[in-house]
């Protein structure tokens, strides 16, 4: 035996990890940090409502509390439905301090996928805003078993309709929890803490499991490529069922931050918010960009503070970029997925990009970069063979990560589990190509490119160039069946107010901006279908699509 492997094997005898030592991390270690440090600050906005951080850490124990009291524990989930309010806040911490598993549901799905998603995922407990009855009533009453039901009164949900489901209201049920709960952290960081589905939930069940550690690890992630000073003033526009806010209860909370909540993510919400509470930082997708760049004059109000905006789906186009930054919001463009607790890729700003024209900076702020400093690996590669494309920004491939900030799996469904994880990296199903800066820039997903006459053409090249058009508010272009070239490009168009276009116009100018054969053989006009998270439902085109 050598001497190095002398020095390497007593390094590890009897230095085996002790409590003194060893922690299992978990996203929860930051709300008694900082209402220990900074007991007296602001933690939660929310219209009238203020709550410090103090006050904030007794209601989260209350809620594990309270749940403990009604048997709720380890590995139980607990399903909430509600928009960006207190109490879904306060679930991010509040179940998995019990050992229980949160399962933030998406407001805008129908009832059938709500009941699936609750049986699916085995929900306990149902906390459920009253404004979402019309949906949760029928859930509720083909669940076919006992599933306790909370509900939550907001008061700031003044002129919707509400009713009350359940056997008793949300502050009641905290009411009743031990503010000094003494509550553990898990004993091990590979526990779930909650689980999100995915669109197509019914035919393929794809419920993301993330643990402990992985939440952990991405919240500082966030902070990290973000470079978030202590106490951000954070407006809540993306929706907190959405990959958990991605992570952002936590990030938010680690920094000591105030988190202003919005029930409804409209313009004026928003520049209300900016305005009066001095709001720093913002997330949502390309759409809320959208949103304030076409917010009426009555609606915006002025601000002077520097505003940063983190976005993430599709590629921003160029043009939305451009306008966003000389709106006054500073965007970083990150790129994720749910199975890797939302962003896991930035576009990392080079100093020097800086001093080129802003046409320019926004065409590099809408590629997606590189992976945080969570994420160990990244490639762009051969779908099969796994072997790494060529860094030459044009060889096409398909995105791969892996680390510890990749999900356990999918509930109850090993088989896909498998294949999302085979050959020890995990599959997104995006295309993309390789910049020799190491840099990767999506393509389009697999189903999204259009094979037509026998060459691949991206919908979001498409994309990218409609939207400088003057009066293309938003676009999403899809493969249209053709009997002669096998597909043919169809944009789907809605026209901003005020303004008008032809078919004849749009193909004319995507035939000037780009290779003739990539321009749109058809183009559709109208509003185009959205989930609640801003993403455009090319599922729902491409069916209008083929039967046009």
């Amino acid at each position: 035996m050598n001497g190095r492997e002398t020095q390497t094997k007593e390094t590890e005898t009897g230095l085996a990890p002790v409590p003194a030592n060893f922690a299992p991390l978990t996203p929860l270690s930051f709300l008694p940090r900082t209402a220990e440090v900074y007991p007296g600050r602001t933690a939660v906005v929310h219209g009238a409502t203020r709550r410090t951080w103090a006050e904030t850490y007794a209601r989260c124990r209350r809620f594990a509390s309270a749940l403990r009291q009604r048997g709720i524990g380890k590995g139980d989930t607990v399903a909430v439905m509600a928009p960006n309010t207190p109490p879904m806040f306060e679930a991010h911490f509040g179940v998995p301090m019990a050992g229980a598993v949160l399962n933030a549901l998406n407001v805008r799905l129908d009832a059938e996928t709500i009941g699936f998603i609750l049986n699916h995922g085995e929900a306990k407990v149902l906390i459920t805003d009253t404004a979402f009855a019309a949906v949760i009533e029928p859930t509720l009453a083909q669940a076919g078993r006992e599933i306790l039901v909370i509900d939550i009164e907001d008061p700031e949900a003044a002129g919707e309709d509400r009713e009350r489901l359940g056997e008793i209201d949300y502050e009641d049920f905290l009411a009743a929890g031990d503010p000094e709960f003494a509550w553990a952290p898990p004993d091990d960081e590979w526990q779930a803490i909650a689980l999100n589905y995915t669109s197509g939930t019914t035919g393929d069940p794809k419920g993301v499991v993330y643990h402990h550690r992985g939440a952990y690890l991405n919240a500082l992630g966030n902070i990290q490529v973000w470079e978030i000073a202590p106490h951000p003033v954070y407006l809540w526009t993306l929706p907190m069922f959405h990959c958990n806010g991605w992570c952002f209860p936590w990030t938010v909370t680690a920094m000591a931050g105030t988190h202003v909540c919005l029930r409804k993510a409209d313009a004026k919400g928003i520049y209300d918010a900016f305005a009066d509470q001095g709001v720093t930082h913002l997330c949502g997708a390309p759409i809320v960009m959208q949103t304030l760049l076409a917010a009426a004059d009555a609606e915006r109000r002025p601000f002077d503070q520097k505003v940063r905006m983190m976005t993430a789906a599709a590629p921003p186009p160029a043009a939305v970029l451009a306008a966003i930054e000389e709106a006054g919001i500073e965007v970083t463009h990150v790129y994720g997925l749910t199975e890797v607790y939302g962003p896991a890729v930035v576009c990392a700003w080079q100093r020097e990009w800086s001093d080129l024209p802003i046409e320019r900076q926004a065409d590099i702020k809408a590629r997606q970069g590189v992976n945080y400093p969570v994420l160990e690996g990244l490639m762009v590669a051969d779908p099969e063979t796994l072997a790494p494309v060529p860094r030459d920004g044009e060889t096409l491939g398909e995105v791969f990560m892996r680390g510890n900030i990749v999900m356990k799996g999918y509930l109850k469904n090993s088989t896909t589990t498998e294949a999302a994880l085979r050959g020890g990296w995990f599959h997104t199903g995006d295309l993309g190509v390789w910049h020799p800066d190491g840099y990767i820039e999506l393509k389009d997903r697999s189903k999204d490119i259009i094979i037509s006459g026998g060459e691949n053409i991206s919908s979001i090249e498409i994309e990218g160039v409609l939207y400088r058009h003057p009066a293309v508010a938003a676009v999403a272009v899809v493969a249209k069946p053709d009997e002669k070239w096998g597909e043919t490009p169809c944009a789907f168009i809605e026209l901003k107010p005020g303004t008008a276009a032809t078919e004849g116009e749009i193909v004319a100018f995507c035939r000037d901006n780009m290779a003739r054969f990539k321009a749109p053989r058809h183009v559709v006009f109208g509003p185009l279908p959205k989930t609640s998270t801003g993403k455009i439902q090319k599922y729902v085109l491409r069916e209008k699509a083929t039967e046009s």
